[in-house]
């Protein structure tokens, strides 16, 4: 096969290097292919995807690496190649229109458009004969009727345009909690009381749906919520979807039952999987949720950690062009590498009909929590323990042998600051230090590169020592979230200040004063339009997140404009919340904290830290947590710092008498 070279080779991003030797004439997207498009008198393909997604490489191999598709599609397009993770903005765009004209979507995605940027056809995988089939047909239309063509393209980018708008309301001072109840009846009719999580396949995390449900069940004492989130956690910490030897966890899981997992480990699954197996674990001292949060920041630090203390975005499924390969073992493998040790490891892992996935592979997966397999088998927890992490580091090194899957390299400012809540969550929770430390590490490894503290942007994207990208919507919510989970986990006050900073940034460059929402992309955006992310997904929507970055700092800073913005975003889409909860589960939280008390909380003194390390290990969702040993932010100045710890409990500004008791505070916390 000849080699080739594109304009790809000069990327920084590893999806787009994958595709620096196809014979296609792939560029990255700018104006100039745009303008390339016009003088050359070509349509545009816009083909978008990501490194560790298995499709995109299937249709790689038997479309873009072959002459006689590249020879096809360098005669009449101009070939943009998109990473989805550098640039969620055109993707988020073209993947509207896609939707629109297929009511269906997913990556990789392909859609073309006229050299203006108008789409006018697309789709996600094609087989190679279909797709050459499509990209003839479709330049034989714009040859044969251009003026359809044409009129098409405007009727689809107006469809582009207006979906997903937003109309503001009034803003609702009180949010009646029967759209709350209502969501949640709606979805109990969809839970799987057998598997856990959804009653569909495939299954996905959805590390925010069930913080909301912890959350509500809690508050509203619903038993059946409390006890199917943390069901659902069991099922997925012991399923196949949980790496049970190397710690982490797969982006889904294809079938019903948490088994088979599409193998791809995505930084912000497992960011946000800290966060809710720790406070999860807040509720119910689970062990199973402390060994989940150890063995998955082990995971973090072990192949996804850069020098620079950032971390990494993804782990590709396939090594060697086989899906899930360095992850799964045969049976002769397990007896071979373990031998007398072979016949409990299979039991416990089950190496059986339950475990067996295809071609007389095994992916281990578990039906007992520890303390229950130790108990059936008349064996302490320490013995077994000891047993295990011995079979463990036996797989361990030869796996460590094996050729490991891809790794997507770029560090991504969003999903490192999702990364950064997730290490403060856990830290708090475990009371580990350590954690927190990392937490910090990262979060000056986007002051330091991602950040310009002159003028307060945030770039998106880092790979081989360059930042670049400015930063999406996502980012900047993502990074103000995490600096004030910070915060609340350090008392450190430069993170509340930087949060406060960006927050201003953010209004002053997203903020859009018809739908009173954020736009996705800031007022520089060349786009054919700028769009509203609102619906929550596997990661919240970046309108989700923000407004509940400006109802906390509202609470830090007494900025009542803020909680008035707050109020209006979540009145602007409350009338919807009830129809699909799992799509509004983030403002579902921001809900439940507007209409159920919701506490600020000052810890003074010189030992503040120490005991907000005490208050961290317990579940208390309705509060943020403000202090230190001198009084820099307006929630704490009126309160008193002597060198004895005191505790205020406050809400909506007015406060309880101090007590200096910790076991009083829980008391009001939980009341």
């Amino acid at each position: 096969m000849t080699m080739h070279t594109n304009d790809l080779i000069n990327s920084s991003s590893p999806y787009l290097l994958q595709h620096a030797h196809n014979p296609v004439n792939w560029v990255e997207w700018s104006e100039k292919a745009f303008e390339k498009a016009k003088q050359e008198n070509k349509l545009v393909l816009i083909s978008v995807g990501y490194s560790a997604c298995h499709w995109c490489h299937v249709m790689e191999r038997e479309s873009f690496e072959n002459e006689e598709v590249a020879a096809l599609m360098n005669k009449y397009l101009v070939c943009i190649k998109v990473d989805r993770e550098e640039r969620p903005d055109v993707d988020q765009i073209y993947m509207n229109a896609v939707q629109l004209m297929t009511q269906q979507g997913g990556w990789p995605l392909n859609c073309f458009a006229l050299p203006d940027g108008r789409p006018i056809f697309g789709g996600t995988y094609f087989r190679k004969d279909q797709w050459m089939n499509v990209i003839q047909q479709l330049w034989n239309t714009v040859q044969e009727d251009e003026k359809r063509v044409l009129e098409y393209a405007e009727k689809l980018t107006d469809g582009v345009i207006n979906s997903e708008l937003v109309k503001p309301v009034e803003v609702k001072q009180d949010f009646d909690p029967i759209q709350l109840e209502n969501m949640i009846q709606i979805w109990k009719k969809n839970f799987d009381f057998d598997h856990g999580g959804n009653d569909r396949a495939p299954k996905f995390p959805m590390p925010n749906n069930y913080e909301f449900l912890l959350n509500y069940g809690v508050l509203k004492d619903d038993r059946t919520l409390i006890k199917h989130t943390h069901f659902t956690l069991h099922k997925m910490a012991l399923g196949g979807i949980y790496d049970q030897i190397g710690g982490g966890f797969s982006r889904y899981s294809v079938d019903h039952q948490w088994k088979v997992p599409h193998f791809e480990k995505m930084l912000y699954d497992n960011g946000q999987l800290l966060s809710l197996y720790a406070k999860a674990y807040t509720h119910q001292n689970e062990l199973l949720y402390k060994e989940v949060i150890s063995q998955t920041i082990d995971w973090l630090f072990r192949e996804m950690r850069h020098e620079n203390k950032g971390f990494f975005s993804a782990l590709d499924a396939d090594s060697e062009g086989v899906e899930g390969k360095y992850y799964t073992w045969t049976k002769a493998e397990l007896q071979e590498i373990l031998k007398d040790d072979f016949q409990w490891f299979s039991e416990f892992y089950n190496v059986n009909a339950q475990g067996y996935w295809e071609n007389e592979v095994y992916i281990l997966l578990r039906n007992h929590r520890k303390e229950e397999w130790c108990r059936e088998n008349n064996i302490t927890l320490e013995e077994f323990n000891e047993k295990l992490k011995l079979a463990h580091q036996k797989l361990n090194e030869v796996r460590a042998k094996r050729i490991k899957p891809g790794l997507d390299d770029k560090q991504l400012t969003a999903w490192n600051a999702i990364t950064i809540k997730g290490l403060a969550d856990a830290g708090l929770a475990l009371n580990n230090s350590f954690y927190i430390q990392a937490a910090v590490d990262a979060a000056n490894w986007i002051l330091e590169y991602q950040w310009d503290e002159k003028t307060s942007q945030l770039l998106r994207t880092r790979k081989d020592g360059v930042s670049k990208i400015n930063g999406f919507l996502e980012d900047y919510a993502n990074v103000i979230d995490a600096f004030i989970t910070l915060y609340e986990a350090t008392f450190d006050i430069k993170w509340l200040e930087t949060a406060n900073k960006l927050t201003d940034f953010t209004i002053q460059h997203f903020y859009d004063e018809d739908s009173k929402m954020f736009f996705f992309t800031d007022k520089d955006s060349k786009l054919i339009t700028r769009k509203l992310e609102i619906n929550d997904n596997v990661i919240p929507a970046s309108n989700s997140i923000m407004a509940r970055n400006l109802f906390k700092i509202s609470k830090f800073y007494y900025l009542s404009k803020y909680e008035e913005m707050a109020k209006q975003m979540l009145s602007n889409i409350y009338s919807q919340i009830s129809q699909y909860g799992s799509a509004y589960s983030n403002w579902g939280i921001l809900a439940l904290a507007m209409n159920t008390p919701f506490y600020e909380v000052a810890i003074t003194g010189s030992k503040s830290k120490e005991q907000r390390a005490i208050l961290g290990k317990e579940y208390i969702p309705n509060a943020i947590f403000a202090g230190g040993n001198k009084m820099n932010i307006p929630f704490l100045e009126d309160k008193n710092f002597s060198k004895e710890s005191m505790f205020y409990v406050c809400e909506n500004f007015t406060c309880q008498a101090p007590t200096d008791s910790i076991k009083e505070t829980l008391k009001k916390l939980k009341a």
